[in-house]
């Protein structure tokens, strides 16, 4: 029996999304037909909304509903420190730490070149036209720990090296409550590269 095409559209449309194969489609849409009318108006106008109503920021590229951003608008942060992520969803995942005091810049991406993604498809423009107009002390570089955060890492530090502010490498290795034993040799290592002076 084929399936009305209004459902086999929604779920054609849940299967673009990420993780979402064919059988949890089908069950996402067989749960929004089934559920309330209020339920889907609410995810369809949550959906329009994020569309309509979220910007970058013009100074960090993060995800806000006005510009600047709440970071880069607060005045209490620390604006000689700043740290550079991948995504804007990188901003909230170090925001939820607490710790960091200093605002952000987002990437929007890595230097993949088997993916088509150069360095001028990311924002170093940006960062680099802030770190020229003064005051930053030091660039923490936050992207992620493979290949092609590395490789962006890198060529963040050569492009910025000239201009005489810090930059630092987040810390890599064995993560808090894992044992030794089960850790791979690459994260051994830079446990080992990273360590920390306790005297």
């Amino acid at each position: 029996m084929k399936r009305p095409s209004v459902l086999t559209d929604l779920i054609q449309e849940l299967k673009r999304l990420p993780g979402i194969g064919q059988k949890t489609a089908e069950r996402l849409s067989f749960f929004i037909m089934r559920g309330e009318k209020l339920r889907a108006e609410k995810l369809s106008a949550a959906i329009t909304n994020v569309k309509e109503k979220i910007v970058l920021c013009s100074q960090c590229h993060g995800i806000t509903e006005r510009n600047p951003c709440d970071i880069c608008s607060d005045e209490r942060r620390d604006r000689s420190l700043i740290c550079v992520v991948e995504e804007p969803h990188d901003v909230y995942v170090l925001e939820n730490v607490g710790e960091f005091k200093g605002v952000y810049h987002v990437l929007m991406g890595v230097i993949s070149p088997l993916d088509g993604i150069g360095p001028g498809e990311l924002t170093l423009d940006g960062l680099k036209a802030r770190v020229e107009a003064g005051g930053v002390k030091e660039i923490i570089i936050a992207t992620n720990p493979d290949l092609e955060g590395d490789a962006t890492a890198i060529y963040i530090a050569k492009l910025l090296k000239a201009n005489g502010v810090k930059l630092s490498r987040i810390a890599r290795g064995v993560p808090v409550g894992g044992d030794i034993e089960y850790a791979d040799t690459v994260t051994l290592q830079k446990a080992l590269e990273g360590r920390t002076d306790m005297g």
